[in-house]
């Protein structure tokens, strides 16, 4: 028999069917096993399992992992025990080691925003959490395995999704992308006392989850800013801002010496008033493509250069989650070559869109060095950098800098991840899951 495999996916609760149909569409061999509001499982081919740079890349996908199956219990310390049975099963003792971090959370509760609820790790989940770290197995060695913090890029997670009372789903994962480093694909977000709106969280979980390098010299422009919550994030991450709505905007952020405020409709001013704007952020409660509209006129102007776009696509319907796929050609179509969607946390029936035109305005030097040879660059060099892209005149200083970059200290010996194929290998001898290809419940 062949050993069958699984992942498990993480989503906005409601966003199940939209996740199954990008599922079908970019992974069709995938095929769908489990389903509760929030969480969903595949079954997936054997030769997936080894491939250890597969990424789903799906909007709605908020996190994901490989499943191990799942436990049931009566009881917190029935529940513990049985986890970690179950993963002392899957992984020899050298190799369950080599996970760092144990990340415990439960499937969401309501749509963000709804009844007073906001995606994070709940009190149950960080009891339960301290309850498996404490019984963890004894294996032979020192194993600093810490609590629901955010790992570091390359590091192995064990995941314990809390799917039901008395269910909890067991897996693991690589954190690779950002989104994957955070316990439950959730960022901790530092929250003012005084937030303006929940866009505050959206705007914050955006800017994290785009990389974008922001420095305080950078003007940052919002289109449909009222009341202001995106734009209090802007300013707490030190950028100048201006508002663009014709609507009132709280006292809080307007008496901020670093906001702007311009009255009215983007597309009815003036291409100046963008000019000076690095990054350009939407969200207005509107179709997708009038917010294509608005922005293409805006950022393909001749005296515009705006170097990343933040953008809040609404789904005035479901359906229009199949467009996606254009959505995004259609802004590279624009000349930014990065472009990425997701469902971050903190939206609701809605989606972000990143793109960048500028390869080093994305935080992607581990990549960079793992390819190409580069290193991230010194403080200093990146202050050069800033001031290359402001004063042109500047050119001479760079291709020296450019030098220093490429040549100097290049040690470029790879972490050749030995273990990874032991780590595959356990899975595929143990996978058994019955109740993930059996009950195809289609409970939303």
């Amino acid at each position: 028999m062949t050993p069958r495999h699984f992942l498990f996916m993480v989503c906005q609760s409601g966003a199940e069917n939209a996740l199954k149909n990008e599922v079908t569409r970019r992974h069709p061999t995938f095929r769908f096993s489990f389903s509760r509001p929030g969480f969903v499982t595949f079954a997936t081919p054997e030769d997936m399992a080894r491939d250890r740079r597969f990424q789903p890349n799906c909007t709605f996908t908020r996190t994901w992992g490989y499943s191990l199956g799942k436990v049931n219990g009566t009881d917190p310390q029935q529940l513990v025990a049985e986890t970690w049975a179950l993963l002392v099963s899957r992984f020899p003792k050298d190799v369950l080691s080599q996970f760092r971090h144990l990340h415990v959370w439960e499937r969401d509760a309501d749509v963000p925003g709804e009844n007073g609820f906001e995606p994070g790790i709940s009190v149950l989940a960080d009891e339960m959490g301290e309850l498996l770290l404490a019984a963890r197995p004894d294996i032979g060695q020192e194993w600093p395995l810490v609590l629901n913090e955010d790992a570091a890029e390359g590091d192995r997670v064990l995941d314990c999704v809390l799917v039901e009372p008395g269910e909890w789903w067991v897996g693991w994962h690589r954190a690779n992308r950002i989104e994957t480093r955070w316990p439950g694909g959730v960022p901790e977000i530092d929250v003012p006392s005084d937030m303006v709106s929940r866009t505050f969280l959206k705007t914050a979980e955006a800017l994290k989850w785009s990389e974008f390098r922001l420095t305080p010299i950078d003007q940052a422009i919002e289109i449909g800013s009222a009341p202001g919550g995106s734009c209090q994030a802007l300013l707490l991450a030190g950028l100048d801002v201006v508002g663009v709505d014709p609507a009132e905007m709280d006292p809080l952020v307007v008496e901020n010496p670093r906001f702007k405020h311009v009255r009215g409709k983007a597309k009815d001013l003036k291409r100046s008033v963008f000019s000076d704007a690095r990054w350009l952020l939407a969200d207005a409660s509107v179709a997708p493509n009038y917010t294509l509209d608005t922005v293409e006129a805006i950022v393909t102007h001749e005296k515009v250069e705006v170097e990343g776009l933040i953008l809040t696509m609404k789904l005035t319907s479901w359906e229009l989650a199949d467009e996606i796929p254009l959505f995004n050609k259609r802004i590279r179509g624009w000349g930014y070559d990065k472009v990425r969607s997701r469902q971050l946390a903190f939206n609701r029936q809605e989606f972000c869109i990143v793109a960048s035109k500028d390869p080093k305005s994305l935080i992607d030097w581990k990549e960079a060095e793992s390819q190409f040879g580069f290193r991230l660059p010194t403080a200093e060099e990146n202050a050069m950098i800033d001031a290359l892209r402001r004063n042109p005149a500047a050119v001479p200083e760079v291709e020296e800098l450019e030098s220093e970059i490429t040549d100097e200290d290049a040690d470029l010996e790879l972490d050749d991840e030995l273990a990874d194929d032991e780590l595959e290998d356990d899975e595929d001898d143990s996978e058994d899951d019955g109740d993930e290809s059996t009950s195809a419940t289609k409970s939303e």
